[in-house]
């Protein structure tokens, strides 16, 4: 976007919208939970700040640094927060940011065209969600300091501590265990936010440094990763596809229009899965909004005249809808805005109107004129979306099958289903078991009222390289979907799923873990807002029964395993190991794994969906020499693997 340098930033820039005691009081309303996510939306909040430098033209290098003490610090060499005294506060302006709620530049005139962070909020609810806090500030030729401690109260005034001839910001923190569940930030989610960032600001470099675990005497240098994109978007859509089977090139759009800047890249790989991601201000709105829905009807209706244009469909189509047009389609869409409207303080989804028409006919006319240069391309994608609508018509039939089915034999569930009795999802649970014996266990110790058990017959299919109508003619997953209830491909509704709970419980084996690793996929792929609901979970029972003399003890992990029977060397052992649910009776199965008052459930969460996508097609699809390259990485770290 161009910068408004014209414009003065200094205290006057900064506008007082009111303590932080509320963010003490419930941080979950500010930062989404408190925990893992929780936590990084904090790093994120800071370096959302020097990236509003970047986007405004003054800042192109930002560093994140994980101290050795368990701090983190974000430095950039921006303008710098201004120190002079906020009329309104008496206080300085720096003060003034990073102690007040709705207070910053993102408000009033002169400091930013467009901007992300929490409208102001950002670095003042990290602030207070920390044992300490230190803002370092280079500006005006000098160097200013000021500590804060206990959740943002300031130790001493503002203070100018040297001279530089250098400009920016640097603001370091300590994360405070009194209010979140984890302090201890990871190294790999950090360093994919800021990789995204960096293809999101191209030209602009961003590092991550690890200096936690680094020994000056031993190593030269701490872990550090540098990123730099002079290809944007396009840079970003090539990430994505390395691996993948490309159909075309990549078809990159940058344009302004009525103000918002719309930047995009579309690829179409021969993969059946969609993967697009869109922002709003460096902002991942993982639920869309208005720019999602300008792009989408955008590229339906030019891939739709293209089709007719050319005559690439015979008599029997009946054109392509959106679902098929973005089969195999990898795009990254990041609009820029003056004044965006989110939904939810942690900004999942773009609500501004006047985004939708604008990217609509920004990549609307763009994608066009692609299509009129390149016919080859656009032949590829026209073809490849015929094929898909070909395939959800098919689907549609099956999946008519399947009800007409249930309808006809007078009951619309599957016959192996042992329902609840509950009718209500948020009290209703389903368990999806392998194979009859455990199944038997399970449905003879369940809670009749408000438990539900599917058994599968062996192995689901593996649906990554799989289309709808192939998958619905898989019994077992016939059955699971009709016993969710809430549909499956363009009619799917959650709103309609007959469960709140969904519980993923197999043996503690390799096959069970392959099973699971199917159903996970099966989610993953046709499912997912079961996921983003967080309705699905994975069981965890025991490995091992353990008697010490008379007394007997389930373990769940060879870790426990180990540390009971270092405590009690001196006592009679007996250690039964299970392998297969079906190897324990029904009242053990419902005392250690069924049983909400002492069971031990794994909520399923996507934290980050690039990451998640990028496994499923490594783990699940048809090339081999990545998912033996991911074996071989990390096939030590995998435990009570059966020899």
């Amino acid at each position: 976007m161009a910068a408004q340098k014209g414009h003065k930033y200094d205290a006057t820039s900064i506008q007082v919208l009111e303590g932080l005691e509320p963010v003490k009081l419930r941080p979950g309303m500010y930062i989404g939970s408190t925990g893992k996510t929780g936590l990084h939306h904090l790093v994120w909040e800071v370096v959302d700040n020097a990236i509003d430098e970047a986007m405004a033209g003054y800042c192109d290098k930002i560093i994140a640094t994980l101290n050795k003490d368990g701090s983190l610090s974000v430095e950039d060499n921006g303008r710098g927060i201004p120190t002079g005294i906020h009329k309104q506060t008496k206080k300085s302006a720096l003060e003034t940011v990073l102690t007040t709620l709705h207070a910053g530049a993102k408000f009033g005139y002169g400091g930013y065209k467009v901007s992300g962070g929490l409208h102001g909020v950002g670095v003042s609810v990290v602030n207070a969600l920390s044992d300490w806090m230190e803002a370092e500030v280079k500006r005006e030729g000098q160097i200013f300091f000021q500590r804060y401690e206990k959740g943002g109260e300031p130790k001493a005034d503002v203070k100018a501590t040297g001279e530089t001839k250098e400009t920016g910001t640097k603001i370091t923190f300590l994360p405070s265990a009194k209010y979140l569940d984890t302090i201890e930030f990871d190294w790999q989610t950090i360093t994919d936010h800021l990789r995204q960032q960096a293809y999101l600001t191209k030209g602009v470099t961003i590092a991550i440094r690890d200096e936690r675990n680094y020994k000056e005497e031993v190593e030269t240098h701490p872990r550090i990763y540098n990123f730099h994109f002079e290809g944007g978007v396009k840079s970003y859509v090539d990430h994505l596809n390395r691996g993948k089977e490309r159909l075309s090139d990549i078809v990159y759009i940058e344009k302004e229009e009525n103000g918002i800047q719309v930047e995009a890249a579309i690829q179409y790989t021969d993969d059946f899965n969609e993967h697009l991601y869109t922002f709003a201000n460096n902002i991942y709105t993982t639920e869309g909004g208005m720019h999602l829905t300008g792009f989408r009807s955008a590229l339906t209706r030019i891939i739709n005249d293209y089709i007719k244009k050319n005559d690439l469909s015979d008599k029997k189509d009946k054109g392509v809808m959106g679902d098929d047009v973005r089969e195999g389609l990898t795009a990254v869409i990041s609009v820029k805005l003056q004044e965006p409207q989110f939904e939810g303080q942690t900004k999942a989804k773009l609500g501004n109107p006047e985004v939708r028409t604008t990217t609509e006919s920004v990549v609307g006319s763009e994608l066009s004129a692609y299509f009129e240069e390149h016919p080859n391309d656009g032949r590829s994608i026209g073809q490849k979306s015929l094929l898909a609508a070909r395939a959800r018509r098919a689907a549609r039939a099956a999946r008519e099958t399947v009800i007409r089915k249930g309808i006809l034999d007078g009951f619309a569930l599957p016959g192996k289903l042992a329902d609840c009795s509950s009718r209500r999802p948020e009290y209703s649970e389903l368990f999806i078991v392998e194979g009859d014996s455990a199944g038997g266990s399970t449905k003879q110790g369940r809670d009749r009222q408000t438990q539900a058990v599917l058994p599968l017959r062996g192995k689901i299919l593996n649906v990554e390289r799989t289309r709808l109508d192939k998958m619905l003619e898989n019994n077992e997953i016939k059955a699971l979907v009709m016993a969710l209830g809430m549909g499956i491909g363009e009619e799917q509704e959650v709103a309609k799923v007959r469960y709140h709970k969904i519980v993923i419980m197999t043996d503690a084996d390799v096959d069970g873990s392959h099973i699971r690793t199917l159903l996970l996929t099966l989610f993953f792929r046709h499912f997912p807002e079961i996921i983003n609901k967080g309705y699905l979970y994975i069981a965890q029972p025991p490995l091992y029964r353990i008697f010490l003399g008379k007394e007997e003890h389930w373990i769940y992990s060879d870790g426990e395993k180990n540390e009971i029977l270092a405590e009690q060397k001196d006592k009679k052992i007996n250690i039964q190991r299970y392998k297969g649910l079906g190897e324990m009776n029904p009242e053990q199965l419902w005392e250690t794994t069924m049983n909400p008052e002492k069971r031990t459930l794994l909520q399923v969460a996507i934290e980050d969906a690039e990451e998640a996508d990028k496994i499923f097609s490594t783990l699940m699809g048809d090339e081999v020499l990545p998912r033996k390259r991911f074996i071989q990485t990390y096939a030590k770290k995998v435990q009570n693997l059966d020899k």
